[in-house]
């Protein structure tokens, strides 16, 4: 009987684990060429992964929670498959590899026609081997360390329960429903080892936000300026340029993003980045728009690309399209890369103001604070407007204070006259 070992192929941008998610398939299923075999996730994205070969599941080469790199045994097959033919005629030298063209989501296993954003490199032969044997199979039924661990902690057979998940995953309130059913609920949820802290590893996302925010704070002298602003002229701006693209929804974010890219353009020295080793400045003549999203997954920073070339219209329709995808966690490794100034909008957490860290390697970011009604002098007299407090935190080794100040106060300017800005557009 042939078997074949599809393993973990390259992510792309550098990336070099993932994390397993949930697997769609169990021991003894039945797989066809591109059939989506796994979820991982890997510090940019979730990722779906098809396998590029058929063929009935032997082995699961790791439980949901296993952190695996790339090019370790991922799913091992029996019968006949389409890749381990070309392996061997390729060793030949006598075919090129053509592959199913569909190995990871933004990243595929032969050229195609142009319809995908980003082509990964051919496929290393590595990547799929024949073995002699399969290793010893995992459980069709993949569980959680932690589920597993609360289970015996309550003395649970893990067989009687009916599981939720997909695919037959016991979930943890399977087992909280189990131990309810039985007497003997905890009044609180109880860790492992009472008197001891919760071990949460730094994988996936958090753990390269950690090791983006830390070589940021590191390398980056930066500094914030900040200033409150009148954004009741804005406000009216955006219903009214709603009323004239409604088949579009505008947001007062996709409006600062407009503000931000015309300071940009003024101001050409914050679109740039710092190369240490070189001692250079690196000054982009593009601009690429990163804004933060909150997600179930934690903050990550979606990117626009060419900003400067987008109407306001179209990069409303960018930055929805792109907060979809991250909410959903569909968004591929490129999308979270590339930019060259963030929007921070963290007045969505009811605050009004932060020094944020910059988005490494870029140079500056702007903050946003929430809009609230306050007092505000309007021509001599005191009335009450829609104020929002603007922070702008950025590398001084790009620019000194004056450029920083100067800025900030046309993002503001912009904010209470946006009128003033489209007469310049």
């Amino acid at each position: 009987m042939t078997q074949q070992v599809f393993r973990l192929p390259d992510l792309g941008e550098g990336l070099t684990e993932a994390e397993v998610v949930s697997w769609r398939v169990a021991v003894g299923d039945t797989v066809t060429v591109d059939q989506v075999v796994v979820e991982v996730e890997t510090a940019k994205a979730a990722v779906e992964v098809p396998i590029p070969f058929a063929g009935t599941v032997l082995t699961l080469h790791g439980e949901a929670g296993a952190v695996l790199e790339v090019g370790k045994p991922l799913i091992t097959v029996s019968g006949e498959g389409t890749h381990e033919t070309y392996r061997t005629e390729e060793r030949a030298g006598t075919k090129e590899p053509e592959g199913s063209g569909n190995v990871l989501i933004g990243y595929g296993t032969k050229e195609d026609n142009g319809s995908r954003r980003r082509r990964r490199r051919q496929p290393a032969p590595a990547l799929v081997a024949a073995v002699p044997a399969p290793e010893p199979a995992l459980a069709p039924r993949v569980i959680n360390p932690l589920v597993r661990g609360l289970a015996k902690q309550h003395d649970i057979d893990l067989s009687a329960i009916t599981p939720s998940g997909p695919a037959g995953i016991v979930l943890r309130k399977d087992v909280e429903a189990a131990i309810a059913a039985a007497g003997n609920a905890p009044a609180a949820v109880t860790l492992p080892d009472a008197g001891g802290p919760e071990r949460i590893p730094l994988r996936g996302l958090r753990r390269a936000v950690a090791d983006k925010l830390s070589r940021s704070r590191t390398e980056i002298p930066d500094a914030t300026t900040w200033v409150d602003a009148d954004a009741t002229a804005l406000l009216a701006a955006k219903k009214a340029v709603q009323a004239a693209c409604p088949e579009q929804k505008i947001g007062l974010l996709a409006l600062f993003g407009r503000i931000c890219v015309a300071g940009l353009k003024r101001y050409p020295e914050l679109n740039s980045s710092v190369d240490g080793q070189a001692r250079e400045i690196l000054r982009w003549p593009h601009i690429n728009l990163g804004f933060a999203a909150q997600t179930d997954r934690g903050l990550v920073v979606p990117v626009v690309r060419n900003a400067d070339r987008l109407s306001t219209a179209e990069l409303a329709a960018a930055m929805a399209a792109l907060t979809e995808r991250a909410r959903t966690g569909t968004l591929e490794p490129a999308d979270l890369t590339g930019g060259t100034f963030t929007l921070n909008n963290y007045g969505v957490f009811g605050v009004d103001g932060s020094t944020p860290i910059i988005n490494h390697p870029e140079a500056a970011m702007l903050g946003i604070g929430r809009i609230i009604d306050r007092p505000w002098a309007v021509d001599g007299q005191l009335a009450v407007r829609k104020i929002t407090q603007l922070s702008f935190t950025f590398d001084h080794r790009v620019c000194d204070g004056g450029v920083a100040g100067g800025f900030l106060r046309f993002v503001a300017d912009a904010v209470e006259s946006p009128l003033g800005l489209l007469a310049r557009l």
